[in-house]
């Protein structure tokens, strides 16, 4: 079962009022959900939200999918840092393999890469056929 950390639009026509809930990524926008686990009101000035911290960690530690709305109210509402890090939107130095030493002074960009050694009289050709 995918669960989903979404908006579920209730209040009265032209006054939109907002449960943050935890629902079935199956179910319709206003049916059933699992928990609810905050509120949004975009009509106050600030707009304000709540959310149980706390009950929205866990759901996400478990593997539920915030919408790109309930995120963005997280992150508002400091959620979302304590789940992904103070680094969130940052990228992180990969462990991959170690960055090239710099080129000696005076040399170009071209001038990194050895040459192959060659024996007098012989064509690097001849080397690379091992004759």
């Amino acid at each position: 079962m995918a669960v989903r950390i979404r908006l579920r639009r209730i209040g009265k026509r032209k006054q939109p009022y907002y449960r943050v809930v935890v629902a079935d990524a199956g179910a319709p926008r206003d049916g059933r959900f699992v928990e609810a686990i905050g509120h949004y009101d975009p009509r106050a000035e600030p707009p304000q939200v709540s959310v149980d911290g706390e009950r929205a960690l866990w759901w996400l530690r478990r593997g539920a999918q915030p919408s790109d709305t309930v995120r963005a109210l997280l992150v508002r509402a400091g959620v979302w840092e304590q789940f992904a890090g103070p680094a969130a939107g940052v990228a992180q130095p990969s462990a991959g393999p170690a960055p090239m030493p710099a080129a000696p002074e005076g040399s170009t960009a071209g001038d990194t890469a050895p040459e192959p050694e060659t024996a007098q009289g012989e064509e690097p050709s001849d080397i690379e056929q091992g004759r």
